[in-house]
């Protein structure tokens, strides 16, 4: 089959094949063998009767090790690997192995992985839609659970998805073997077997209501976590609450009331103050003593002839009864349970406090927070935050991970599909910080590993201002950070071109099924680390369900055929003939 070898570079050689060869050789592994040296070889090209032969590595006492220092002398013997060398590549001789799937190479040979190196490393899988890239990773978690003679009882598997496609495949895990047990989380109230997502306001912190309230300017930072100072302050209710609720009421009244404005303006502004902020003694109807009798509060502004108001000695001696300035008011946030209105009317106290009333611009950004936070508290989606007890980040976290009989649950799929792309990944984020946020915590390091799985990847994993905000992105970090502590993120999509390249540099695996698009295969070609034309190559030409394997998990880059799941994720087209076609006959 191989005569000899015509010459020899760097990376590869080239050599003289027989006329007579009627199979198809394209892909296939071979050795070049001489004296002590055993390179292994990939076969790139056949043009005429020669071929082109790439070095991967080098077998060295029946173990592979890729790469390689030595090359073959022009006088090696060429030949297909054998039993041996093939099992040692695809993981046969690895006893914390499972099965990835099988070679179209090699009839159908299963390619085992190592589960450590699988699942300890960010990892990405890139497909067109329609490629198999759904039901390739169904069936890789499938597998997963399905192993014989172990179980992965303590895994943490966390997906997000904007569609419940892998609820099919998943739900029934339990028949496997009945410690084994999936939840799902859903937006879609409506959505009788899945569990409503609630994030608890408290466990969030300035970064998560920064993402939340898609903040856009630095000083917007300083006042949440004046908001969050504010309300663990207010959300106790007690004397001390009120008394300082009053005193930010009265400085801010005090402030604008001495400000260099005309008096119409200035009674505005005051109003517009105790509209959104009051208590019992400062409000619009309070009664304000006077010597002989009392005034409505409001009343006391009324303008008389001279643009005065009528009131105002009498007004200000009122409110500055209220103003203490010998209390050293603690301002320091403590997690506390307290609700979305009790978060609007911190936000509210907050914007007088900073005296911005009298500051445009400042006014304006602060107004914007104020707004969104409006927005989501008088919508359906206030709904994710109202958590009913108090609750700490380890309660909630193990809330994730129990079912309603207290089983532990190894896989909770998160489907977010009832709410728009902003809000999904603005939850994705602060659930994945939460849980990083966790991991970090954990003694000894690494002693909850968890692996966040994120479909449609491109939606949540991009380069957000976020990083000009707050300094960093929660998915960089994680990429950067996470193996250390046992937090590793798995990119799904379609779409390469549209994710992080600081994430995407730090993926170590990859599972590459058919991709089409120019742009697409140029990035992959640029950013993944390692990558050869040849396994760009090799993806052009996949079947739906095969895809290009690589990484640390595999010895070498391999064809790999992945079985279909089953049950099977809800992923397929919809039946255009079968929704839209009649039965009909003319006359």
């Amino acid at each position: 089959m191989f005569e000899k070898i015509l010459s020899i570079t760097k990376n590869f050689a080239i050599v003289k094949i027989s006329n007579n060869i009627n199979d198809d050789i394209l892909n296939y592994n071979v050795i070049l063998e001489d004296k002590d040296k055993r390179i292994l070889g990939e076969i790139d090209e056949v043009i005429n009767d020669e071929a082109k032969i790439s070095f991967l590595g080098e077998f060295i006492n029946n173990r592979f090790f890729s790469g390689i220092i030595r090359r073959p002398t022009l006088h090696a013997n060429i030949r297909i690997i054998n039993q041996q060398e093939l099992g040692e590549l695809v993981g046969d001789n690895d006893n914390r192995t499972m099965i990835l799937g099988t070679s179209p190479l090699y009839n159908n040979y299963p390619i085992k992985i190592n589960i450590n190196e699988m699942f300890s490393n960010h990892m990405a899988i890139f497909g067109n839609t329609g490629s198999g890239k759904t039901c390739g990773v169904a069936r890789i978690i499938q597998n997963f659970f399905n192993m014989k003679d172990k179980i992965p009882f303590n895994s943490n598997i966390f997906i997000f998805n904007n569609t419940s496609e892998y609820d099919a495949a998943f739900r029934d895990i339990n028949k496997l073997n009945s410690n084994l047990n999936y939840k799902l989380y859903t937006t879609d109230k409506d959505d009788p077997t899945g569990n409503p997502i609630r994030i608890p306001l408290w466990i969030m912190d300035v970064d998560d209501y920064a993402n939340i309230l898609d903040v856009t300017d630095y000083f917007q930072i300083n006042i949440i976590e004046k908001m969050l100072c504010f309300v663990s302050i207010f959300a106790k209710d007690d004397e001390e609450s009120i008394r300082y609720k009053n005193h930010l009421i009265a400085k801010a009244i005090i402030s604008v009331l001495y400000s260099n404005q005309v008096a119409a303006k200035i009674r505005d502004q005051i109003f517009n103050i105790l509209t959104d902020c009051h208590t019992n003694e400062l409000n619009l109807d309070a009664e304000v003593p006077g010597i002989g009798y009392t005034r409505e509060f409001r009343k006391c502004f009324d303008i008389d002839n001279h643009g005065e108001f009528v009131e105002r000695i009498l007004v200000t001696k009122y409110i500055q009864s209220f103003i203490d300035n010998n209390t050293q008011w603690k301002e320091e946030y403590e997690p506390i349970y307290f609700t979305l209105d009790q978060l609007e009317v911190a936000l509210n106290f907050t914007l007088i406090s900073e005296g911005l009333l009298l500051n445009d611009k400042s006014y304006s950004e602060a107004i914007a927070l104020k707004v969104k936070l409006h927005a989501i508290n008088n919508s359906s989606s206030r709904e994710f935050f109202d958590v009913p007890n108090y609750i700490t980040v380890e309660q909630f976290i193990n809330s994730l991970l129990l079912n309603q009989n207290n089983g532990r649950v190894q896989i909770v799929n998160f489907v977010l599909e009832e709410v728009d792309d902003r809000l999904a990944k603005s939850m994705v984020k602060v659930i994945s910080r939460i849980l990083f946020k966790f991991a970090k915590k954990l003694q000894p390091r690494g002693a909850m590993p968890m692996n966040i799985m994120l479909e449609e990847a491109h939606r949540y994993v991009q380069k957000d201002n976020d990083i000009n905000i707050l300094g960093y992105n929660i998915f960089d970090r994680i990429a950067k950070e996470g193996r250390k502590f046992g937090v590793i993120m798995n990119l799904i999509t379609q779409r390469p071109t549209e994710l992080s390249e600081t994430v995407l540099s730090q993926c170590s695996n990859f599972v590459i099924f058919k991709l089409n698009h120019p742009t697409d295969l140029e990035y992959i070609r640029k950013m993944v680390p390692n990558i050869s034309s040849d396994v760009i190559e090799k993806q052009k030409s996949l079947q739906s369900g095969t895809c290009v394997a690589f990484g640390r998990m595999m010895r070498i880059p391999m064809i790999v055929k992945m079985q279909m799941p089953n049950p099977e994720p809800q992923s397929a087209n919809a039946s255009i003939y079968d929704k839209w076609m009649v039965e009909w006959k003319s006359n």
